[in-house]
């Protein structure tokens, strides 16, 4: 029996874009650029039951005016300060959603639509943690995925890079793991931009499989984009499946994250705000798609990036999280992938996941039991096992280009104004 048929329980049916339809909730606040003719789509998911262990997050915002009025105003004064046009909040708290809010406009003409809390956004790295690391997770507890296992094994392409990069640095390409792509100290760069030289995605794969070592095997951990390309492929080849089908089966399906997807249908782009005024690459403004250039070129479907949701969903996966995993993971598999790695010396990282450094972007406030992760378009998720916390917060900084950094100054202001907000009610 291979791995792919032991992962694939009979009688479900995997998601199509042709079936998708989003629930009226979905559009509204939305006035302006909507098509009133189109038909939002909704994911066609598996829904938890109690029977699995699944704790449903109760909803308990009567509060939030009151409680969160500094924390609004954070988010208020930067879209007053042009740090980005749109976000959505969402915090979880002991178990319920305390906070759930929207600010903004798509983009900075207040005539573009407004923000929902239900506008789906582009997750950028986040797809990291809320989908390839989990499935990750998953197929580490049902033993499919060893990680000590050498990527080459799995992906001989990544052997077959050999020339180039320092000394006999990619000599050693052959006993690259799977964790030290994880935990991003595999010795792979930070990032290239395959897409100016890769035209598919077969392209570009190569040019990730056969990039070439810019340090020793687990002498430094430098973030890496490519390091997750790689990694994603590997997952895929393990089930012989697809991440985005994986995970809406395995992951968003059972923990009911019904807003969260890769390439969003059409129908459902007018409801999403733009990232990017792309003038460079694709000559178009990026709506509804995949802003990283990478992710675009591998047809919208990355390790790396390509995913997008709302922060409902991404409170539902939190909650998970702080519930033991259920009713997808087992706690003992959350603790060993947040548990920041020891090696290499001072890296905060963890498998897939970060953890709180100093300075961090989570704050001051956040444990030395967090973890947590980054995205380029400007969204952030913290999780707190101590404080049964959890605050995600989704912007599209990235519009209408990449160029303001404004929101590595909000994000920690926020998450302490958050922290200080519940200890004093």
């Amino acid at each position: 029996m291979t791995p792919a048929t032991r992962l694939k329980p009979e009688g479900r049916k995997r998601c199509s874009q042709s079936n998708c339809r989003l629930p009226r909730l979905f559009a509204s606040t939305l006035h302006l650029c909507y098509n009133p003719n189109s038909s939002p789509n909704i994911l066609n998911l598996t829904l938890p039951n109690r029977e699995s262990g699944f704790s449903f997050l109760v909803r308990n915002v009567a509060a939030q005016e009151d409680r969160f009025r500094s924390v609004f105003r954070i988010l208020e004064k930067a879209i007053e300060a042009r740090a980005f046009p749109a976000c959505s909040l969402a915090v979880t708290f002991r178990g319920e959603l305390v906070g759930h809010r929207a600010f903004g406009h798509f983009t900075y003409d207040l005539a573009s639509p407004e923000v929902a809390t239900t506008s789906l956004f582009d997750l950028a790295s986040l797809t990291k943690v809320v989908a390839t690391t989990a499935m990750a997770m998953l197929l580490y507890e049902r033993g499919v995925l060893d990680l000590e296992t050498p990527v080459a094994s799995i992906a001989p392409e990544f052997a077959e890079g050999l020339e180039g990069g320092l000394g006999d640095l990619n000599s050693r390409r052959r006993d690259v793991t799977v964790r030290m792509l994880l935990a991003h100290s595999s010795g792979l760069p930070a990032y290239e931009k395959f897409f100016l030289r890769a035209k598919s995605r077969d392209e570009l794969l190569l040019a990730a499989f056969t990039t070439p070592l810019t340090a020793a095997l687990g002498a430094r951990a430098e973030y890496s984009d490519i390091g997750f390309i790689i990694l994603g492929v590997a997952l895929e080849r393990l089930t012989d499946e697809s991440i985005d089908a994986f995970c809406q089966r395995e992951i968003f399906g059972p923990l009911g994250m019904a807003h969260t997807t890769f390439n969003p249908a059409q129908a459902m782009k007018d409801y999403i705000p733009p990232t990017a005024d792309d003038r460079s690459f694709r000559h178009r403004v990026i709506q509804g798609e995949v802003q990283d250039e990478n992710a675009s070129v591998l047809g919208g479907v990355a390790g790396h990036a390509g995913l997008f949701s709302t922060v409902g969903d991404l409170a539902i996966f939190a909650h998970a999280m702080l519930n033991g995993g259920h009713p997808i993971l087992r706690a003992s598999t959350i603790d060993l992938f947040t548990r920041r790695e020891s090696a290499p010396e001072g890296s905060s990282r963890a498998l897939g996941w970060d953890t709180p450094s100093m300075p961090s972007q989570s704050g001051k406030y956040f444990s030395a039991r967090s973890f947590g992760h980054l995205g380029y378009t400007g969204t952030s998720l913290w999780i707190d096992r101590e404080r049964q916390l959890s605050i995600t917060l989704l912007t599209n900084r990235t519009w209408p280009d990449c160029h303001n950094q404004a929101i590595k100054r909000v994000r920690p202001a926020l998450h302490d104004a958050v922290v200080e907000a519940l200890e004093n009610a």
